[in-house]
């Protein structure tokens, strides 16, 4: 009951913390870092250890997953080259450069061991600037590219963590070319686990016909993915990513609305959980840490991790700015956008907040590396440090080099206003359908005002930037018929490269919400034949 009660004392003591970060306005990760620093000074509460296998094991393969389901894949893939360019030559740059520099400040530190610090305050975490972000109208490039680099950086860092962690481990030194080639194994292994992983979660949701099932399925195939990884030795991280794209594509097609919307408040809710239990854990841990080593004395550690984290924050913009100008002018944008000004370089560069899967990995560090302790405290005074100076920072530089978008007229983003008027041209066109239909002809007609009405304001919109049991079944299949015609259309509309995942998730849920309100006003339940015919189309459907 120890257990069961400090836990749940814990996922209290974060709603509290998250009201008060929202009322400060500042990220809740710092306020949670420092309410876990006070609460491990707090009178009965006792140090609280997590095994470094089960911190891993159990905080990244939901987090990632959750990221991965929401990523517009089209937007990915055409960002590609500076996604990459970060995730895997920032990341690459800044593990090195830290290294490096505790390698001079601590000339007795192994090279494995400095090379493990820089794997874990390498990649910055979209989740710390998610809520600066998400207040402001940034170009869609540059919020791509922030959450696109967080995607696979994990991957990358993770990849070289634990080729460092096992080279301090067994004492032993790893060749670059070796470390290279173990490199790409893992990762196209984790790669190939994933999409494996992804293709099955996809055929048992073509089967599923019940959200509570369908909500389930995907939760635990983010830690199969994972779990399946590791066990054959590859990356499990990527193995996560790569099956999360593929079950967040099928998501559109394959769920029924309320599959859809669980799903939505599922991940948001353990998203929150996991994000701030690892932030509030190692608030907990870190008093104990520095107790290990006070004899280094707290000028020498604070000197140290300031040290770490002045690296931390100046080699990203080291690496920013000069591959920005090669992609200005040797390497143009295969989408033909326009490469990021120098303005918009800065704030790429400035967005680099470090967070929860650096904390994990840090936690999850095993007891046998030397200068653990040390590694650990020096990790958070980098993850801290950047949460504090960037997090608090980064909405007020963003305003003050106005690299904000303006908005559009009405406050209608045109691909948006788009997709608005695709859903009401088809709903009005699978009504039209009905209309000569001897039986319900004369229902389809009674709906065709309302949906004109909608229609023509919406392209004026675009281009300007107690009924008897039959009739109610006719109403709601009617609706429902227009309804699955308008998403239809919307989802072909977005694949097609014509509507930003934000737009299209945005107006899925309005059409998920509408579906349940028809289904709750005119019958909540559908039938069994309606049941079979959706189980038929989804067998019969490819994605």
């Amino acid at each position: 009951m120890d257990l069961v009660e400090a836990l749940l004392a814990l996922v209290a003591a974060c709603i509290g913390f998250a009201l008060l970060a929202r009322r400060l306005r500042v990220p809740y990760a710092v306020i949670l870092v420092l309410g876990g620093m006070l609460l491990a000074v707090a009178p009965g509460v006792p140090e609280m250890r997590l095994d470094p296998d089960l911190a891993l094991a159990l905080f990244l393969p939901p987090l990632l997953q959750a990221s991965a389901w929401r990523t517009d894949w089209r937007a990915f893939r055409d960002n590609l080259r500076p996604i990459l360019a970060l995730a895997l030559g920032a990341v690459l740059f800044t593990a090195f450069c830290v290294a490096w520099a505790a390698k001079l400040l601590l000339p007795d530190l192994p090279w494995s061991v400095a090379i493990a610090l820089g794997a874990i305050v390498a990649p910055p975490d979209a989740v710390a600037a998610e809520a600066v972000l998400q207040r402001l109208r940034l170009p869609r490039r540059i919020v791509t590219v922030l959450q696109g680099e967080s995607l696979v950086n994990d991957a990358s860092a993770l990849v070289l963590y634990k080729l460092a962690v096992a080279a301090a481990v067994a004492d032993t030194a790893v060749m670059p070319a070796e470390g290279a080639v173990t490199f790409l194994v893992l990762g196209l292994g984790g790669i190939a686990v994933g999409w494996a992983v992804g293709r099955l979660a996809i055929e048992a949701f073509r089967r599923l016909d019940d959200p509570l099932l369908e909500v389930t399925t995907s939760f635990l195939a983010g830690y199969a993915a994972y779990l399946a990884g590791e066990a054959v030795g590859v990356s499990g991280v990527l193995a996560v990513v790569t099956g999360g794209l593929l079950m967040g594509q099928a998501q559109h097609t394959l769920l029924s609305s309320r599959s859809r919307l669980g799903a939505r408040a599922v991940w948001g809710f353990v998203e929150f959980l996991l994000n701030s239990l690892v932030f509030i854990l190692i608030g907990l841990q870190l008093n104990h840490v520095l107790a290990r080593i006070a004899d280094r004395g707290t000028g020498q550690l604070l000197l140290l991790g300031l040290a770490i984290a002045a690296v931390v924050i100046v080699s990203r913009f080291l690496w920013v700015f000069p591959t920005a100008w090669l992609s200005a002018h040797l390497l143009p944008s295969r989408a033909g956008d326009p490469p990021p000004d120098a303005r918009q370089t800065a704030i790429i560069g400035w967005a680099g907040m470090r967070g929860v899967v650096s904390l994990a990995v840090a936690i999850a560090l095993p007891l046998e590396v030397p200068e653990r302790d040390l590694l650990v405290f020096l990790a958070f005074v980098a993850i801290l440090a950047t949460l504090v100076l960037q997090g608090t920072t980064l909405e007020w530089l963003i305003r003050r080099l106005k690299v904000e978008v303006p908005e559009h007229d009405g406050g209608i983003d045109p691909e948006e206003a788009e997709g608005r008027r695709i859903i009401a041209a088809a709903g009005l066109a699978e009504l039209e359908r009905w209309v000569d239909d001897p039986l319900e002809g004369a229902i389809a007609r009674d709906l065709l005002p309302e949906f004109r009405d909608r229609a023509g304001h919406l392209h004026r919109t675009a281009s300007q930037r107690g009924a008897a049991a039959a009739e109610r079944t006719a109403r709601r299949r009617l609706r429902l018929a227009a309804l699955e015609a308008s998403r239809e259309s919307l989802i072909a509309h977005a694949r097609a490269g014509l509507l930003h995942a934000e737009g299209l998730h945005r107006l899925e849920q309005e059409l998920d919400l509408e579906e349940l309100r028809v289904r709750a006003v005119l019958g909540d339940e559908r039938s069994e034949a309606e049941r079979a015919a959706a189980r038929a189309r989804r067998l019969a459907q490819k994605v």
